[in-house]
């Protein structure tokens, strides 16, 4: 007889900045009643909108077309709009806004200023929304978000960083965790050679008491599965086309498919592919991707329920 009670976890991930995705992700948690609400990696947006202020008057051309907003009011509503879709905003006279166009330095350092308020926000945020809830909630980071967001990320008395960790959900089942992935076409900050990737898993499953109920929550998927089919790139990041259609194939990590078959975890949680919302056993580990459409301002998420097994899943969107 299984003397472990059940654990239910939503999982979410590759909210890249979205306040709406991370609203809803909140909102959920407390509606389906987790025990752990969990964001597994790519939490920050990748672009700036540069609003200018005109007297009374606000001004942008952006996302290909040109927004103006009359007063204040009007204002907060482009905001909403540009951070439902992951966009960060700055708010400047012409002239500063100009200075920061012409100065790529100068704009990453506004963007990266932009992305560490705006987890400082969230964090906030999920404390006072989860605190008296007795669920907890694990924010990390994942290959695309940039190394700075870290110190912020373990500055929460209450969300949990399990970035390159062991974590025990719920007192019962101890849970890795790694925002690092294979090479991609954009060799973004946390990506890394597979070599490296498997030596870090391996150091992690090193410090597991039992391998076998735990929870592997990997951004980068699996190799070869439902979870890491994505269209082929050519040198120019161009999809390649075939008869017609964009050529898909698999894009997962090796390390991280070998790491499964080997220790055989109750489940693997996973992301970095968005197009790739999937449910696939290796073994009898259950491998999860919820995929995203933040850019939609939709959240994608999976509710998984733990009973000693991997007892159930359901995807979950909206």
């Amino acid at each position: 007889m299984n003397d472990l009670a059940k654990t239910r976890i939503l999982f979410c991930t590759d909210v890249h900045g979205s306040d709406t995705v991370f609203r809803k992700f909140l909102n959920a948690s407390k509606m389906y009643k987790v025990n752990a609400a969990i964001i597994g990696g790519d939490i920050t947006g990748k672009a700036l909108a540069l609003v200018s202020k005109k007297n009374s008057t606000y001004e942008t051309e952006f996302l290909g077309r040109k927004w103006v907003a009359q007063n204040d009011e009007e204002l907060r509503s482009m905001i909403r709009e540009f951070r439902k879709r992951g966009y960060y905003v700055h708010v400047a006279d012409p002239s500063s806004v100009e200075e920061i166009r012409s100065n790529p330095a100068k704009a990453e350092q506004v963007l990266n200023q932009r992305i560490v308020n705006s987890i400082g926000e969230w964090l906030q945020l999920a404390e006072e929304r989860l605190k008296d809830t007795g669920m907890k909630c694990y924010i990390s980071p994942g290959n695309d978000d940039a190394y700075e967001i870290d110190s912020v990320l373990d500055s929460s008395d209450f969300v949990i960083n399990p970035e390159a960790k062991v974590v025990v959900l719920d007192g019962q089942y101890e849970m890795i965790t790694l925002g690092n992935a294979n090479i991609t076409p954009w060799n973004c900050p946390r990506d890394i050679p597979e070599e490296k990737l498997s030596e870090m898993i391996e150091k992690l499953t090193s410090e597991l008491k039992n391998p076998r109920l735990s929870i592997f929550n990997l951004h980068a998927p699996p190799y070869d599965t439902y979870l890491d089919v994505a269209a082929e790139l050519d040198a120019h990041l161009t999809p390649v086309i075939k008869a017609g259609q964009p050529n898909m194939i698999h894009v997962g990590s090796v390390s991280v498919r070998r790491a499964i078959e080997k220790y055989q975890p109750l489940v693997g949680l996973h992301g970095h592919i968005h197009e790739s919302k999937a449910m696939e056993k290796i073994g009898r580990t259950i491998c999860l991707n919820p995929g995203s459409s933040y850019s939609e301002g939709n959240l994608n998420g999976v509710i998984v329920i733990l009973d000693g097994e991997a007892k159930d899943h359901m995807f979950i969107s909206g």
